[in-house]
This record gives structure tokens, C-alpha cells and sequence, in this order.
């Protein structure tokens, strides 16, 4: 199971992912095990993303998942199969519950300066990943790390997935891995950055054909993890098919991944 100290050892890149939201069990379990035996076959401790809620999809009819208590069973019995689990929290009032079916608990970035949700997460003792949010520095995510260290709990990772740019439009600048990485092991979410927020009108668009290269260069910055939604049909996703990774594709990504790690830690 995932450990604290995967994302503190250099020597290990952590990979985080899964479709954005859960479709069904079956599709979670196909996916999972996919996902797993990629991971392992290019040397990346793995953990399954999903979200039982999308509680900020962009329009009020959008697919937001099976709720609470049926997610969090889906994934609770995917746990007990030995895979890690990370999912997202919305409301203080879910931390305890998540914290029982997964490993980790994640931050969506639009909350990451609710301090009550940040401080109920850090009060389960479960690794705390918060997203940084579009509309803030790089600096300003070590209040967030301080709210969830203020309960004890100091397994905090950050995750940069991009800066508004202008209206429906996101830019990364990798400056913001290296200062965040002062303050928390910080992780690159390589699907949210090619986001295109609202740019579909009621949902939003993407520009997955810039995944690999974002990637590329956030893994030559010394990153601890790569986040990344995969779906083995994007076309068909019920949540954020515009901006997902194709499962055929992530062979080669993680390959390419992993080249670029080891080059950056052979240079130090």
C-alpha cells in the first residue's frame, strides 16, 4: 500500500490515476487492474484515482457519480483487493467516511483554501493531497499545508494542475514545482493542466495532445508523482473525456516518464 515516504523518496515517482469519476464497479475494477499491471511493468508505485462525486462539474445536468455511499463502497472493496485509493472530498463531513475506504484524501483545487475541509482531512491521519488552486501562487499553498499540519498530521503532498489564463484557458509554470517542493513532495497533474475549463460550453474541453510534453518537462523538475485521468475510451467518459489520457497510450507514457526521471536524478 502507498506510503507517506513514496512521495519523500527520490528515487521513486509515484502515479496516481484513474477515470476522472466512477462509472460503475466494473469498469472501476477493469481499470484498476489495467492501470496496476502498466504501473508496475515501468516501476511506478501505483494508487487508483476516482471520485464517487464530481461536485463541481460545470453544468447542473453533467454525470457527477454514484454519491457518497455507494462510491465509497465501490472503492472500499477495490482497497481490500491491496489496491491504494486516492479520492476527492468536498465537505468536512466526508473526511471520516472517505478516510475509512482509501488511502488518500484529496483536495478538489477550487477548496483548497476551505480550512475547515483542510483541517477535518488532516484530522483523519490519511495522507492529504491538495490541489492547488487555479487562482493561487505557488507561495500562497503553504497556508494550506499549514492548516492541515495544525491537526498533527503532516502527510501533506501538493498537486499543480495549471493557472487560469485568461477566460476557459490554463498555463503551467513550472517555476511553481520547485517552490511548492519547499514546502510538501508535490505531484503534477498532467490531464487537469490541458483542461480547457467551460471551454465546451457545458462542459469543458481539452487539449490531451499536450499531456506527454507538460509531463515530460514537470518530471525534469524533480517532481514526486505524475497524476494523470486515463480512460480506455475518453470519447465515452462521463466526466472529463476531453482532457483524459487513453489507457492504450500509457505504456509509452510511463516509459518516457520514468527515462526522464532517472536522466534528472543521474544528473545531481
Amino acid at each position: 500500500m502507498i506510503r507517506f515516504a513514496d512521495f519523500e523518496d527520490p528515487a521513486r515517482l509515484v502515479l496516481m490515476a484513474g477515470p476522472c469519476v466512477i462509472e460503475s464497479e466494473e469498469h472501476v475494477n477493469r481499470m484498476a487492474e489495467a492501470i496496476a499491471a502498466m504501473a508496475r511493468e515501468a516501476g511506478f508505485p501505483y494508487v487508483f484515482k476516482a471520485s464517487f462525486d464530481k461536485a463541481n462539474r460545470t453544468s447542473v445536468k453533467s454525470f457527477r457519480g454514484p454519491g457518497a455511499e455507494e462510491g465509497l463502497a465501490i472503492l472500499s472493496r477495490l482497497r481490500a483487493r491491496g489496491f491504494s485509493v486516492v479520492t476527492d472530498i468536498h465537505e468536512p463531513a466526508q473526511a471520516g467516511a472517505a478516510a475509512g475506504a482509501v488511502d488518500i484524501l484529496q483536495i478538489p483545487a477550487f477548496l483548497c483554501r476551505q480550512t475547515d475541509l483542510l483541517v477535518e482531512a488532516g484530522r483523519t491521519g490519511k495522507i492529504v493531497n491538495v490541489k492547488k488552486g487555479q487562482f493561487v501562487s505557488p507561495n500562497d499553498m503553504a497556508n494550506a499545508v499549514e492548516k492541515v499540519a495544525s491537526t498533527g498530521n503532516r502527510q501533506v503532498v501538493l498537486t499543480e494542475r495549471g493557472s487560469s489564463f485568461g477566460y476557459n484557458n490554463l498555463v503551467v509554470d513550472m517555476r511553481g514545482m520547485r517552490i511548492m517542493a519547499r514546502q510538501a513532495p508535490v505531484v503534477f497533474d498532467a490531464t487537469h493542466s490541458v483542461q480547457l475549463p467551460g471551454g465546451a460550453g457545458s462542459s469543458s474541453g481539452g487539449q490531451p495532445e499536450f499531456i506527454e510534453p507538460l509531463a515530460s518537462a514537470a518530471v525534469a523538475t524533480g517532481i514526486s508523482g505524475i497524476f494523470v485521468e486515463v480512460h480506455d475510451e475518453p470519447e465515452k467518459a462521463l466526466s472529463d473525456g476531453a482532457n483524459a489520457l487513453r489507457l492504450s497510450l500509457l505504456p509509452k507514457f510511463l516509459r518516457r516518464l520514468r527515462a526522464i526521471h532517472e536522466a534528472a536524478r543521474a544528473a545531481e
